[in-house]
């Protein structure tokens, strides 16, 4: 009746913590360097930069849980009632479907057989009964174990949808336990009389008893003292005085998650272990006229259950939640429904002259080849003399020499200042003709309020550091976010500051290599971008907008 009632409730509660948590969290962000661990941030660098096409495994929780419920022995002798257990674990992901964890438990129960016995000779626990008397087997155990489990998630993988708040998983590992059974053998120091519980004398004669009766009498019998030590191994290995057994565990669980941190856990585990002494009794019942000497061992060994319900506390800072709450096929997914990562090819339109500009935008669709042209695809003419720049000779023609030749040449003499711009336009004197190939740059994340630079912020800026050096042409860009407030335009200055300072104190860059930009729109407030600024105009250092509100730290 008891197991009847322990299934009713577990299934009541599978019933209810699933529809009440079917589909709570998200996948964490697979950019988000904050989660990533130092030593595989160069996997993450190489991710972000489209030249490896897997993320970083991120740095993941520890949980820690805590488990109550029902402990029985299954073995010669029948539990009087479920028993009370306990257990604590620590469990750490390997990956997404396994994990490891290590648990210690706790169980004590008491049995009784409503069934006399009488071949109880071998059992010294019975020594001071006289075979062929009758006996009613009795025990009280208390086992204490350790074992490391191995554990399999079954539906964190899933097709159809991101992820569920339903955990279901396997375990099994090996471990030892500890045990202590004591037998209640004795009224006082007098070994009980167990005559009058099997049968009465009525109106009819000696009758035996029902169960029913059985159990009353044996109730007011028994004084349960337990004061007997029951049979043990000989040889058997001990620890802290109590008799020492490896065993096998293994069993199933369901978990339910509550929030981000913490879930409720449903398990059944098995403990199997080579002793039939947990109950303190192995020896067959045989007829009762069979030779007592001759009574053999039972063939089978006891094992210990333990179903119980427990909570889960998910620990760890800085960290994704266990991996066996994700779907790792949910990046992928998202990244194939709306892409924000992967390297999509571009557009082939039309451009049947090759100019740049595709043929439905195009005004002049014959444009000779190598010829510049505007955004509608029109042959350019910079100085506005009516010669396209692709036949100009005089490129830049000063407004007092025109009009000009065909060839775009004025008919004036040429000003010394328009010699000295076209041939520096034509030598690359007023544009920059150095290039940057200082590649894609990260974002630096700074976490609440906080303007300190990270472990992980660090090594993000010593390879911006060794990049600047490899390519010493380059110039870059820190910017900084929001300027709702005032507090806003300060604390993006310090960020955009305290990385150019970084940069120039540990990593030996100069300071004129940089440009100065804070409190700007459309970005994360608690993000600092790093870009190639090559080319660009900016100030190198900018003055604290409001440095009474600066922050220390």
């Amino acid at each position: 009746m008891a197991s009847k009632k322990f299934l009713s409730l577990f299934v009541l509660l599978c019933l209810l913590v699933s529809g009440a948590y079917a589909q709570l969290g998200t996948s964490y962000d697979v950019q988000d360097s904050s989660v990533i661990p130092a030593k595989r941030l160069p996997q993450h660098s190489e991710f972000m930069a489209n030249t490896y096409p897997f993320p970083a495994k991120p740095r993941n929780q520890w949980e820690l849980g805590l488990k109550v419920g029902s402990f029985q022995v299954l073995g010669d002798v029948r539990n009087r009632l479920p028993g009370f257990g306990a257990g604590l674990h620590v469990r750490k992901a390997l990956g997404y479907v396994f994990s490891l964890r290590g648990e210690l438990g706790f169980g004590t129960t008491k049995g009784l057989n409503f069934q006399p016995s009488n071949n109880y000779i071998k059992n010294p626990a019975w020594n001071g009964y006289t075979h062929p008397t009758l006996v009613f087997y009795n025990f009280k155990t208390t086992v204490y174990d350790a074992s490391i489990q191995a554990v399999v998630t079954l539906n964190n993988i899933r097709f159809h949808k991101a992820k569920t708040g339903f955990n279901a998983y396997a375990f099994a590992g090996i471990g030892g336990l500890i045990y202590d059974t004591k037998v209640d053998a004795l009224n006082g120091n007098t070994p009980y009389n167990f005559g009058p519980i099997v049968a009465k004398y009525g109106p009819t004669g000696f009758r035996f008893k029902d169960r029913k009766d059985i159990r009353k009498d044996l109730k007011d019998l028994l004084d349960g003292s337990y004061e007997t030590q029951a049979q043990r191994d000989p040889g058997q290995a001990e620890l802290f005085d109590k008799p020492f057994r490896p065993m096998f565990t293994g069993g199933i669980g369901v978990q339910f998650k509550l929030n981000k941190r913490l879930s409720l856990g449903i398990e059944d585990r098995l403990n199997v272990m080579k002793s039939d002494l947990i109950d303190g009794q192995q020896w067959q019942e045989n007829d009762a006229n069979a030779n007592p000497q001759a009574i053999a061992q039972t063939r089978d060994y006891d094992m210990t259950n333990f179903l119980s319900v427990g909570l889960n506390i998910a620990l760890g800072a800085k960290s994704v939640e266990p991996l066996w709450w994700l779907n790792p096929l949910d990046y992928a997914y998202n990244e194939i429904n709306k892409p924000r990562h992967m390297k999509l090819p571009k557009p082939v339109l039309d451009d049947k002259d090759g100019d740049g500009v595709t043929d439905q935008f195009d005004n002049e669709p014959n444009t000779p080849a190598g010829a510049p042209v505007d955004s509608h695809g029109v042959s350019r003419d910079t100085d506005g003399d009516g010669v396209p720049d692709y036949k100009d000779k005089e490129l830049i023609t000063p407004t007092q020499c025109q009009p000009v030749d065909a060839d775009g040449v004025g008919k004036c003499p040429e000003p010394d200042c328009c010699k000295e711009l076209r041939e520096g336009l034509e030598s690359g004197k007023y544009g920059n003709t150095k290039k940057c190939n200082i590649g894609s740059l990260p974002s630096i994340s700074f976490r609440g309020k906080s303007i300190s630079l990270s472990n992980d912020a660090k090594a993000l800026l010593a390879s911006v550091a060794q990049q600047m050096k490899n390519n010493p042409d380059c110039r870059v860009a820190v910017i900084g976010y929001c300027s709702s407030s005032k507090s806003e335009q300060q604390l993006s200055w310090d960020r955009v500051n305290a990385i150019i300072n970084y940069l120039v104190d540990k990593e030996g860059i100069s300071a004129d290599r940089f440009i100065f930009r804070f409190g700007e729109e459309g970005g994360d407030c608690n993000t600092v971008d790093l870009q190639d600024g090559t080319g660009a105009e900016g100030p190198t250092t900018v003055p604290a907008p409001h440095p009474n509100l600066r922050r220390r730290g």
